[in-house]
């Protein structure tokens, strides 16, 4: 298990003797990598929540809530959860940052399925996951680390929590925080811009056949009837 806020970076700080240690900073390295504006919270869904929008709303804590009790994402029926997370932007995942509980109602298996639309529970249990995470009993935030080699260009992220600790006996599955780790690059959603009209223009192929024949001075005259 991996403690985020145990890592500090002393770089740059007096520690001579009688120097106070400012602490402002200690939250840093944990933010550091952190995906949580590249979520695109407005689309995500999630199958067997007791209470609409919860899983959105764990999503939603920032890592100055991850410890707050509530919300709290739980199953309704039976034990298992799936969640849709897509993103704004291409991610390149490091870790899952998680909170349960050490109680029978905290997940035990979870799935991960990249870049999948319309996953339900059906295909989640007959599908070959990208990659399965087991997760502990703790009241800590867990992270935990997913083979990156697999998980280099996520557009999209399901999350399918399959069964919990209570080996068949709870039905309630909870979940307290939800977060991510790793790096992030833009998606371009603007068009390419066109150069040229669609339908050929006569003009065109005689600019082009006057490269290197004054053809600066043509460019941007109207209908290229200077000098043509």
């Amino acid at each position: 298990m991996s403690h985020c806020h145990d890592e500090h970076d002393h770089h740059g700080h007096d520690h001579s003797e009688g120097a106070a240690h400012d602490h402002t900073d200690d939250l840093t390295p944990a933010l550091q990598n952190h995906i949580y504006e590249q979520i695109d919270f407005s689309k995500i869904t999630t199958l067997n929540e007791s209470e609409p929008q919860s899983g959105t709303k764990i999503l939603q804590k920032t890592w100055t809530d991850r410890l707050d009790s509530q919300p709290e994402l739980k199953s309704d029926t039976d034990e298992q959860l799936l969640m849709h997370v897509p993103f704004t932007a291409q991610i390149r995942l490091h870790s899952i940052l998680i909170r349960t509980s050490q109680t029978s109602s905290a997940p035990q298996n979870l799935k991960l399925f990249l870049n999948t639309d319309n996953l339900d529970f059906s295909s989640a249990s007959d599908a070959q996951p990208t990659q399965t995470l087991e997760l502990a009993q703790s009241n800590d935030v867990q992270e935990v680390p997913v083979k990156r080699a697999l998980f280099n260009t996520v557009r999209s992220l399901d999350l399918f929590f399959e069964d919990n600790w209570s080996q068949g006996e709870e039905d309630e599955t909870r979940v307290s925080y939800l977060g991510f780790k790793g790096e992030w690059m833009k998606l371009s959603r603007e068009p390419v811009n066109v150069l040229y009209e669609a339908a050929a223009n006569p003009q065109d192929h005689k600019l082009a056949a006057g490269v290197g024949q004054g053809l600066g001075s043509h460019i941007g005259a109207a209908g290229g009837r200077d000098g043509m």
